[in-house]
């Protein structure tokens, strides 16, 4: 007979980890947001035990650090860097500019990235759309 070496979570389990790491993915968003590189020196501290004075690397630093890695390293980084290239620009060939004139005269400047509202002076009795 067979013997199991590990059980699945119940989807409830699963629903409450899911929150769980939701709501401390949200907190520490938060607290970047608000708190910037002080957050992050803190969490790279944290997680990393990696405090250089600085987070950005001199081009000699990087070339050092490239220096250290062997062909396979680097034609690993680079094929998943074309992967990354080649979806962007997939994702972004599918995200074409819009224009529609949805009545007489009125032409809806919807891009993949943009969007802009022109409003005249018209006074409030001579909109067609009021708010109740």
């Amino acid at each position: 007979m067979a013997e199991r070496l590990k059980t699945a979570k119940s989807t409830a389990d699963r629903a409450e980890d899911d929150a769980k790491v939701r709501a401390s993915v949200e907190a520490t968003l938060r607290d970047i947001d608000a708190r910037g590189d002080a957050a992050v020196r803190e969490l790279s501290a944290r997680f990393d035990s990696y405090e250089p004075e600085s987070f950005r690397l001199s081009q000699p630093e990087i070339d050092a650090l490239i220096g250290e890695l062997s062909e396979r390293e680097l034609a690993d980084i680079r094929f998943a860097q074309e992967q990354v290239r080649n979806f962007a620009r997939v994702q972004r060939d599918l995200m074409k500019d819009v224009e529609v004139e949805t009545m007489p005269g009125t032409i809806l400047f919807a891009g993949p990235t943009e969007t802009m509202v022109i409003a005249d002076d018209l006074p409030q009795a001579a909109r067609p759309y009021q708010d109740a």
